[in-house]
């Protein structure tokens, strides 16, 4: 049974490439064998997550690869972290699906889309089931090639062609990391299996090959660490993620909530062991996300298009799951990566609306007055919006909560946590301001009108979750620390952190009201001091160096090697050739055919072949030869 939850979306994905995507009638009836598909790993996701919680871990294995000693089996295991995984992304994934009919429908790539949301959804229900190395790591890169293939969904533009290709050629530095990781621990191990390399690394029976076993301790979780920079979109490979805005919004919403940047998160949760054994390790995930929840936070703060805020947004919340890892432990980042995903996904959906209905326009400086013309978009946006930003008692305001409370021994990350959580409730009064409050200063806003059922379903539902989602975890309830960590014990609610993170909440939505409230259409924040402005827009700087920087002197040296290839290697090689040619010119002029000419070269050599002996038998050679 459990087999078939990414099974299903798959072979769904692959009857709607056969039957659908050269079609262009009955566009609308593309999208059911995936949603119906889908809705159908939610079922069974239901069902493991039950069997799970009265169970306990179910495995599952069969032979994949057998050459003569080395085998790899395939299989799966279906434990606590897996069982809430599936419920996430099986859930998002299909509001999001539901959602794409209406906002998707007049394209003439609906077909092809639900195509690639089928895959999508596979590719990460698979990579959380994997019960070994290799298994994940195939999936993990299914997840990128579909979000390759999704982000470039309108490959005829160059900015979403740009923006795919960017996207898969950043994150391949990371996963070149959690390759090597996964090399490293085969030869030590001589296994790929989760369960296997869990019990080796707690027993302490690992033998490194290539390295001291305290150097082999730290630099594999390192370089897992490395992969999930790279598709958690963190500092200082989260240059990705905003330019992924260019593909549809639904596509937003299903990269930025559930799958794709989940999946690092989610990696150093399945490997949290090889992290345990390492204090430094995490300590450097404490600290990256922490460093990368502020970066993203303020650059958020002035952005003016409607999905740049929230993709520099996700930034940064992945940034705090990070935090909670690298502190608080799997329960923590793995509660706030579940209320994240539902109150994330709704604020990309909601932007999905507002876009739909206003023909394409994304810049908040163009909207404004939809509040009247889009009132449950409206109130949808508010709802993830106070989710969001941590305000009792929306889901956002428990898991932000477990973060504080975690890091509240470590003072710099903690006030560093306290300023993210203040700017997030500004900038996301701001947006919402932006769009929703005051008059239309556009024509695509002066004429929005509410979505479809299609599209306001999911954000209605969406919305509940995001109110109550907290209540998976409330403080001294075990019941998500016994599913993920079973043995730890719960930990009730610090009066003094939850008033503190709350107040900061207040402080930023108080501030951006008093901003926002009279003439959001000034938008206060472009008053900043003209560096301090110039230094947020242009995102620290961090693409221009990486442009102008880094691809620049990557462009110099592949020039550099071209002209060495050309230049040199070619005319050594072509030097070869013509000192070939030329033996072979020598060589066949005594070829002519003429008899007269053989005999000449005949008596020729016999000549110098007689006087050569005969200059040896008088001694004359005694100083040539020995």
């Amino acid at each position: 049974m459990v087999a078939w939850i990414p099974l299903l979306p798959a072979f769904a994905a692959a009857a709607t490439a056969l039957l659908f995507v050269a079609r262009r009638d009955n566009r609308r009836v593309a999208a059911f064998p995936v949603i119906l598909a889908t809705a159908a790993s939610l079922a069974l996701s239901l069902a493991a997550f039950s069997t799970v919680r009265e169970v306990g871990t179910q495995t599952g294995q069969l032979e994949w690869l057998a050459i003569g000693s080395f085998r790899v089996s395939a299989g799966f295991l279906l434990d606590g972290l897996s069982a809430l995984m599936l419920l996430v992304v099986a859930s998002v994934a299909l509001l999001v699906q539901v959602f794409s009919v209406g906002y998707m429908g007049g394209d003439d790539g609906f077909a092809r889309f639900f195509t690639y949301l089928g895959l999508f959804a596979a590719a990460m229900l698979g990579l959380v089931l994997a019960d070994n190395l290799l298994l994940i790591y195939i999936c993990w890169e299914l997840v990128g090639i579909c979000s390759y293939l999704l982000i470039g969904f309108w490959y005829r533009n160059r900015a979403p062609a740009n923006a795919a290709k960017k996207a898969f050629i950043v994150t391949r530095f990371g996963d070149l990391g959690l390759l090597v990781a996964i090399i490293l621990l085969w030869n030590s191990a001589h296994t790929f299996e989760i369960v296997a390399l869990e019990k080796l690394v707690q027993s302490g029976n690992l033998k490194p090959v290539f390295l001291s076993a305290s150097a082999f301790a730290n630099l594999v979780p390192l370089l897992v660490f490395l992969g999930a920079v790279g598709k958690s979109a963190q500092f200082p490979l989260h240059v990705w993620l905003p330019d992924a805005m260019e593909g549809p919004t639904p596509v937003s919403a299903l990269i930025h909530a559930a799958t794709m940047v989940a999946a690092g998160v989610f990696l150093v949760a399945r490997l949290f062991f090889l992290f345990h054994a390492a204090p430094a390790a995490l300590a450097t995930v404490a600290w990256v996300g922490g460093f990368t929840a502020l970066m993203a936070a303020t650059i958020a703060l002035v952005q003016t298009d409607i999905k740049k805020v929230l993709a520099y947004s996700t930034i940064s919340q992945l940034g705090y799951m990070m935090l909670g890892l690298g502190l608080g432990g799997i329960t923590v980042g793995m509660f706030h990566l579940t209320t994240h995903a539902f109150f994330k996904a709704l604020l990309f959906l909601c932007a999905g609306s507002v876009i739909h209905a206003c023909h394409h326009e994304q810049n908040l400086l163009n909207l404004g007055g939809l509040h009247r013309r889009m009132p449950l978009t409206s109130w949808t946006t508010i709802v993830g919006s106070l989710a969001l930003a941590g305000v009792f008692p929306f889901a956002g305001f428990w898991s932000k909560d477990e973060i504080l409370a975690s890091v509240r021994s470590q003072p710099v990350l903690f006030a560093l946590a306290v300023a993210v959580a203040t700017m997030t409730a500004f900038y996301m009064t701001r947006l919402w301001f932006l769009a929703f409050a005051g008059e239309p200063r556009a024509s695509g806003a002066s004429h929005a009108r509410e979505s479809s059922p299609w599209m306001t379903v999911p954000l209605a539902l969406l919305a509940v979750a995001a109110a109550v989602g907290g209540a998976l975890n409330l403080p001294g309830d075990p019941f998500l620390t016994a599913l993920l960590e079973p043995g730890r014990h719960a930990h009730g609610l610090d009066l003094g952190v939850a008033a503190l993170g709350l107040a900061a909440a207040l402080a930023g939505i108080i501030l951006g009201v008093a901003l926002y409230r009279k003439e959001p259409a000034s938008d206060p924040v472009a008053r900043l001091p003209r560096p301090l402005y110039s230094f947020l827009a242009n995102k620290w700087y961090i693409d221009d160096f990486y442009e102008k920087g880094v691809a620049r002197a990557a462009v110099a040296w592949g020039g550099l090697v071209a002209w060495f290839d050309r230049n040199v290697v070619d005319n050594l090689v072509n030097l070869a050739a013509w000192i070939c040619a030329l033996f072979g010119r020598l060589l066949g002029s005594f070829t002519n055919g003429q008899p007269q000419f053989y005999a000449a070269v005949l008596a020729l050599m016999a000549v110098v072949a007689a006087a050569l002996v005969g200059l040896a038998a008088t001694g004359a050679l005694g100083g040539i030869m020995p």
